[in-house]
């Protein structure tokens, strides 16, 4: 699809740059490229008529939406009644109808394309000291999430199987691959959370093709099986991760000894399930695999042991205890689920249809991405590492700097880049303490409120006052 209006289509592309400082010279600035958005848009098949919510202010008032603390349709169709006014164009109306067709009409791979195409592209101009021995390295995990508790919801992403039908929540799993030098999502998954071919490890392998020769994969315990490893050394690609006790021990009595606690041991292939006879027998019997033991003796910390299983054999280029610390940077992995589940509240999702609340998914992974595009200049401008930033940081700066970025859009090129580069240094001013060995209790002061859980159908607990019956 193209826009028939050029000059509309500029316009609107380049205030949607501008407000994620990508049209200011800066470092990183040709990420949300007019290439990009001519990719996603080859996606739409559908004609779309000049009207006012062209593709482009669909998406941004999207982003809006889900970047803003109140996700609520009627608040962001207000920004955008706001933005037509200052520009001096006639106040749209305020029903929410439009806009939500308009959603609705977007196919969900435009959203997809755009976010996957801002990822790659962050991570491949990503500074040379931010990668771990000059490798990429990714991490993956699983997440779940919520949504509303509509027909279709409940259809595609059923509750879990231990709750009464009705009285829980549709659920569904996310699987993403987050780089560990610049934070970016690169892909994801959308799953049921429970049922055959649901599982993290199968949506994993669904997006082995992300990974490229020289690669890391840096995983979790789950991703610690006989076939991960063995078809990502196919790819060249090595993996670190934690070996899975429930299935497997090690044992430093065997293998080739490498050092203390460290040696190279053979595990023999298991039964492949789902893999025909002829697959089968075209894999090796044995892969080689290195099990590095690493002893934790920090006070507090839960763990006191921890064997680490890679692809990465050589010990001279890769000691244990660069395993260890890089095993240990895994943690950032979760602390980027946080940030875009709790402080991008994508914990429990708007939209009452699977297909919205899949473009909802991908559209907080977009945002989530251009928020680290606006941290890996700041990064960048100050020499110091985007990891060292902290996400909520820059997203509230981002906010409170909208209106002004707004203003300046009619600026010269020259004073739009001071003021720029005004707002990284208040991006970079806020960093995340240095606390390697910090601990916390699990648990929480402030108490909740006592509210009885429901556990039985809304409708029929409403139906169960009006009889005049206090319990449900």
């Amino acid at each position: 699809m193209r826009y028939c209006n050029e000059q509309l289509f500029r316009s609107q592309f380049e205030f949607l740059q501008r407000q994620f400082l990508q049209d200011g010279g800066l470092p990183f600035a040709d990420i949300l490229s007019r290439e990009t958005v001519e990719q996603a848009f080859d996606t739409i098949e559908v004609a779309w008529n000049e009207r006012i919510y062209t593709p482009l202010v669909t998406l941004w008032v999207f982003l809006g939406q889900v970047l803003s603390a109140d996700h609520s349709c009627r608040n962001a169709v207000a920004r955008l009644i706001v933005h037509r006014v200052s520009q001096g164009l006639g106040a749209c109306s305020s029903k929410t109808g439009a806009y939500c067709q308009a959603r609705q009409r977007l196919p969900e791979q435009f959203f997809s394309t755009i976010a996957r195409l801002v990822g790659r592209k962050l991570e491949d101009q990503a500074n040379e000291q931010w990668l771990w021995k000059g490798r990429h390295v990714y991490m993956f995990d699983g997440t779940t999430t919520l949504m509303p508790d509509t027909a279709a919801n409940q259809q595609a992403y059923p509750q879990t199987w231990n709750q009464k039908r009705g009285a829980g929540l549709p659920l569904a799993r996310v699987g993403a691959i987050f780089s560990l030098a610049c934070g970016a999502i690169l892909d994801l998954r959308v799953a049921k959370y429970s049922g055959k071919g649901q599982g993290e490890v199968t949506l994993l392998h669904e997006m082995s093709q992300l990974f490229s020769q020289g690669d890391v994969l840096l995983a979790d315990a789950l991703m610690c099986n006989w076939k991960v490893l063995y078809s990502f050394t196919q790819r060249g690609v090595d993996v670190v991760t934690r070996i899975n006790k429930a299935h497997r021990k090690a044992d430093f009595r065997r293998g080739k000894r490498l050092g203390k606690d460290d040696h190279l041991v053979e595990w023999k292939k298991p039964l492949i399930r789902g893999a025909g006879r002829a697959a089968q027998l075209a894999m090796p019997r044995f892969i080689t695999v290195r099990e590095a033991r690493v002893r934790i003796d920090q006070p507090g910390f839960r763990t006191r042991t921890m064997v680490i299983v890679t692809t990465l054999l050589d010990p001279n280029e890769y000691s244990k205890e660069d395993l260890a610390d890089l095993y240990r940077a895994r943690w950032n992995n979760e602390l980027d689920l946080r940030s875009i589940k709790s402080v991008m509240q994508m914990e429990c999702l708007c939209c009452n249809t699977p297909e919205l609340v899949r473009k909802e998914i991908w559209t907080h992974a977009l945002a989530y991405n251009l928020i680290r595009t606006i941290m890996a200049p700041a990064a960048s401008r100050h020499a110091i590492k985007p990891r060292s930033i902290s996400f909520k940081g820059a997203l509230q700066t981002l906010e409170a700097f909208q209106p002004m970025i707004a203003m300046r859009g009619q600026h010269h090129s020259t004073a739009r880049r001071m003021f720029y580069e005004l707002l990284l240094t208040a991006v970079a001013a806020h960093r995340v303490a240095d606390r390697p060995n910090r601990i916390e209790p699990r648990q929480i002061k402030r108490r909740h409120k006592h509210y009885v859980p429901l556990s039985i159908p809304r409708a029929e607990a409403k139906l169960r006052i009006l009889k005049g019956l206090s319990k449900n």
